[in-house]
Parts: C-alpha cells; sequence; structure tokens
C-alpha cells in the first residue's frame, strides 16, 4: 500500500518508520523542513509540497499537534486537489476535538475520511505495540485495513460517527492526565514528609490503587529529568478538550479544569517541552 504521513513529529517519525518496516511504499512531508532525515534513511520519499505527498498515495495519514495544524494543512490539501483527482482515504492519527474530525470529514471529497486516534507513544507505534481507534464509514475503515491491522497491535472501530473515536481517546487522556497529577501529590508529599523513598518506589509500583498506565512514569515522577514526548502543553490541551466535550453535553468537569490548569502553570514555569510528569516540579517549587 501506498501510504503518505503528514507530520514529521516523534509520533509521525515513528509512524513511518513503522510502516517501512512492514514494506509500505511511505512518502512523507512536514510543514518545517527538515525533520524527515530519519524516514527518509530507511527509504521513505520526502515530498517537496503537500499535493506531492498525497498525488499517489492510497492513504493520507495526518498525525499533527492539534485541530489548528489539522484544519490548516486540511484546508492546504483540498485547496491543492489531490486528493480529489485520486481519491485516497484520509485518517487523522492527531488527537483533536470530536467536533474537529466532523468538520474535516465534511471538508474531504466524497467525505473519505476516517479518525483514528492513537492509543500508545512513539516507541509503542514503533514497535507495533500501539492500539488505536477508529471512527468513520464502515467500507473506509476496512480499505485501510492492512494499516490497522499490520502497523498496530489492535484497533477497535468505534462506529461511523468520526468524532466518537476522539471522544474515546480524550476520556482515555483524560484519565492519565489526572491520575499523573494525582500521583505527583502522593510523591511530592511523601518525600516531603521524609519517608523511604525506595519503598514509595516499591509500593507504587505494587499497589493496585495506580493504574497500569502510570507505571512508566513513576520514575520519572520520584527523580526524573522529565525528558519524554508528551508535553504538559499537549497534556492541558487533552484535558480542555475532554472538559469541552462534556460542557458540549450540558455537564460541568471541576476536577478536569483543575488538572487542565495544573498542566497550564507547569508549561508556564518553563516546563513546556517536558514530559508530562514534569507537573510534580509545581509542588517542589521547581522552575525550568
Amino acid at each position: 500500500m501506498r501510504v503518505a504521513v503528514l507530520g514529521m513529529g516523534m509520533m509521525g517519525r515513528a509512524l513511518a518508520r513503522r510502516l517501512l518496516g512492514l514494506g509500505f511504499q511511505v512518502t512523507v512531508w512536514n510543514r518545517t523542513p527538515g525533520r524527515a532525515d530519519e524516514p527518509v534513511s530507511l527509504g521513505a520519499v520526502e515530498a517537496a509540497s503537500l499535493g506531492q505527498a498525497a498525488r499517489a498515495a492510497e492513504a493520507v495519514l495526518l498525525s499533527l499537534a492539534d485541530g489548528r495544524a489539522v484544519r490548516e494543512v486540511m484546508a492546504q490539501l483540498v485547496q491543492a486537489g489531490p486528493i480529489e483527482s485520486t481519491r485516497p482515504v484520509v485518517a487523522d492519527l492527531s488527537t483533536v476535538a470530536p467536533a474537529t474530525a466532523r468538520e474535516i470529514r465534511d471538508l474531504v471529497p466524497g467525505g473519505r475520511f476516517v479518525a483514528a486516534p492513537v492509543l500508545g507513544g512513539p516507541s509503542a507505534v514503533a514497535e507495533g505495540k500501539a492500539t488505536v481507534l477508529v471512527g468513520g464509514e464502515r467500507d473506509l475503515v476496512d480499505v485501510l485495513k492492512p494499516v490497522w491491522t499490520e502497523a498496530f497491535a489492535s484497533y477497535s472501530y468505534c462506529g461511523a460517527d468520526p468524532g466518537a473515536a476522539l471522544a474515546f481517546k480524550l476520556l482515555n487522556n483524560y484519565l492519565l492526565m489526572s491520575g499523573i497529577a494525582v500521583l505527583a501529590e502522593v510523591t511530592a508529599t511523601s518525600q516531603a514528609a521524609g519517608l523511604d523513598n525506595m519503598l514509595l518506589h516499591d509500593f507504587l509500583f505494587q499497589w493496585p490503587t495506580v493504574a497500569p498506565a502510570l507505571h512508566n512514569r513513576i520514575d520519572d515522577v520520584l527523580a526524573g529529568d522529565h525528558r519524554g514526548w508528551f508535553t504538559t502543553r499537549l497534556a492541558a490541551k487533552d484535558v480542555r478538550l475532554a472538559a469541552e466535550l462534556a460542557e458540549s453535553s450540558g455537564l460541568e468537569l471541576p476536577i478536569a479544569r483543575l488538572v487542565e490548569r495544573r498542566y497550564e502553570e507547569a508549561a508556564e514555569r518553563g516546563w513546556e517541552g517536558a514530559d508530562i510528569g514534569a507537573i510534580v516540579e509545581l509542588l517542589r517549587g521547581g522552575s525550568h
């Protein structure tokens, strides 16, 4: 299958590496040139323009930072014309608002669009261990079945509404972000009280009250340098979108809004490019 990957952030590069390793023909493109060296060295073709990237593709996969970036790239792609003439299926793997997914579906000629937010980080994507939530017309989802079944550990079909896949992804991410925020408070309290740090470390891995998804950030929250890919700013964005999803249905999530603000504060204190575990620095009084 001929695939175009648009967006060469850490997730986009990991996806391109995974697809290349499986024998897909991969074309890559990034809004800022110079980010595609790694996939190109592995056999990808770097397109000089959006139109060139999509022209020969059967599937156009977007991996971008937020809804604004997705809307801008899709508007340029539609204006360039190749997705109307070649009619690839466009799949957005970015984490955006459900309404944005529906908006993009209506923008793509023929509605040939599916939402496919990913559960898992870049390393999980590169190793084929990530899962993907897929929303859109079933026949379009099935066109890209080689991507879902080969590049990912599993996929779940969330229905014809592409917004549903994003809603599930946002709720999942809210659970993660709130869990990290509480983990930071537990850790900072234990350390401030002078409790044994190694015992705390062992307990956090043993206690059933600590979700498994938090395990890979325990060491970082305890004493890490907060290097990673899921930044505090992205965390705030995802929690905000989850809160807005609730508000669109008449619910208010006061805890979500508090968690959102904590990640924003971490970003404002200089931890904007740091991994989400850096939220603990608000409690330690640190700045970056």
